[in-house]
């Protein structure tokens, strides 16, 4: 029998704890929020999340340390799982530790630059205010020309993230009165330095000759700083273009038909290498997977799953009632996660079934946009009547990254489609796709396109045609553009359907 007083102390020694489950999924906890009761013969462990009230059979603990693991089991012993409780240093603790191990990060990079430049006098090297992990450092060079630096000291940032923080904080510092800044490096990696060299390529001549691109060259013992020659467009054509594969005519297998069977109207699948996934308006419930020849499956929002059975088979038919429900337009309750979970990927369902409620002269890959095998998941892929390629990027929420993202997929999708790779693979049924750059069709809901927007298209090289589709707010009941604009002429305005 377990010893529940025992847990219950170490518990309640500590204040608040981390609860660390199957997957790594985490869940911050006060000790008067985890219950350890016991009924004689049986122990349970109890905690309230986000997700409500869970209660456990509690099969055993160990104590390594001030870290417990938790044994336990769900009802009838099923859902086995061992759970974590770390002890929590206060907020302001860990904020202080995490900024003291940034800020020594950023203090290095600065020691790189004055290491790796002669005559070069160090300024300012602080954190960015808006997230803080984002070096930033002003210097001065030999010649008094003052020069800005940015470096990710995360590793996490996107090289889209890293490019709107460095031109945001560059148009500020170049509105100083007192020594203006009109010059910024972004300091990289390696690996991420090879990807800023491209974006640099796809910028205006304005925007490349103020910003630098900055590799850490750590072949060399101490590493040091090397600037990276500029690219240009031109010469991302002769890189080697990652292969297409895509499956002849996909088809859903029979378990997935099966699903899709109890909400046809709304459930779709997406076909990739390691199986299907099925979806209700763009949300995944379920996945199909191929083992030994035998088709097995799961269901279930998020990392909530259950195996799909005869026995769990009307569990999964709930499921699908509760997302007819929530997930729709209708819904009784707009805070339900069903119906907040994933609204790019419900836009984009919308439009995989009528991509005319977009533009009328579109058609849609039946291929390409069921075949998701990269990570570059770019949303949709379609073809314009006159044989124009179409790069559609959808976004729900303001997101100042937008334009560099669909810049980048614009960058791979047209080296594929200048190797005629894409017209290989014959993605559009024998439509032919003709020889002119793709377009990149931008679409959100009018007041969800970010406020810098029109700043950041007009830093994109003009050999990327740029739309903008502004969409009715209520996209989810009737799909309307209200508006389109053409980026690619700076004379042209808003264009009302």
């Amino acid at each position: 029998m377990v010893n529940t007083e025992d847990l219950q102390d170490i518990i309640s020694g500590h204040n608040e704890w981390l609860l660390i489950r199957d997957a790594g999924r985490t869940f911050p906890l006060l000790s008067s929020e985890i219950e350890i009761t016991s009924d004689g013969k049986k122990a349970h462990f109890a905690f309230l999340d986000d997700k409500g009230h869970h209660t456990w059979r509690l099969n055993g603990f160990e104590r390594d340390g001030r870290e417990v693991s938790i044994d336990a089991a769900g009802a009838f012993a099923r859902n086995r799982e061992t759970m974590r409780l770390v002890p929590r240093i206060s907020a302001i603790e860990l904020a202080a530790d995490v900024e003291l191990a940034r800020l020594q990060k950023a203090n290095e990079i600065a020691a790189l630059i004055i290491e790796s430049f002669a005559g070069t006098k160090l300024g300012r090297v602080s954190l960015n205010a808006e997230n803080g992990r984002l070096a930033q450092i002003l210097f001065e060079m030999a010649e008094k020309r003052a020069v800005a630096a940015i470096a990710d000291i995360t590793a996490v940032l996107t090289v889209e993230a890293i490019f709107t923080a460095a031109i945001l904080w560059l148009e500020k510092l170049g509105l100083r009165k007192n020594k203006p800044v009109n010059e910024i490096w972004i300091i990289c990696e390696k690996r991420q330095a090879k990807n800023a060299q491209k974006l640099h390529a796809l910028l205006t001549e304005r925007w490349k000759s103020k910003l630098t691109v900055i590799e850490v060259d750590r072949k060399q013992d101490p590493p040091r700083l090397l600037e990276l020659p500029e690219r240009k467009i031109s010469g991302l054509w002769r890189e080697k273009a990652p292969k297409l594969t895509l499956p002849g005519q996909p088809q859903p297998g029979k378990t997935a038909q099966s699903i899709i069977d109890l909400s046809p109207s709304s459930i779709d699948v997406i076909f990739s290498r390691q199986g299907e996934t099925v979806r209700f308006m763009g949300l995944p419930f379920a996945r199909v997977r191929k083992v030994a020849g035998q088709e097995k499956a799961w269901f279930g929002i998020g990392r909530d799953r259950s195996i799909l059975s005869q026995d769990s088979w009307s569990e999964l038919k709930i499921l699908v009632r509760e997302l007819e429900l929530y997930r729709s337009a209708s819904t009784p309750n707009k805070r339900h996660e069903y119906y907040r979970t994933a609204p790019e990927a419900w836009l984009e369902s919308i439009l995989r079934r009528n991509i005319r409620l977009l533009d009328a002269n579109l058609i849609l890959s039946p291929l390409y946009n069921q075949f998701r095998s990269s990570n570059d998941k770019i949303d949709l892929l379609a073809l314009r009547r006159d044989g124009r390629l179409v790069i559609i990027e959808l976004k729900t929420q303001p997101d100042r990254e937008m334009i560099f993202q669909a810049a980048d997929y614009w960058r791979k999708i047209e080296l594929q489609r200048r190797r005629g790779i894409l017209e290989a693979a014959d993605l559009f049924d024998g439509r032919d796709i003709i020889d002119k750059p793709a377009l990149v069709y931008l679409a959100a809901p009018a007041w969800s396109f970010h406020r810098d927007f029109d700043f950041f298209a007009r830093s994109i090289s003009p050999d990327i045609e740029l739309w903008r589709f502004e969409l009715h707010e209520r996209w989810r009941d009737d799909l309307k553009v209200l508006a389109r604009r053409d980026y690619s002429d700076s004379l042209s305005g808003l264009t009302n359907r």
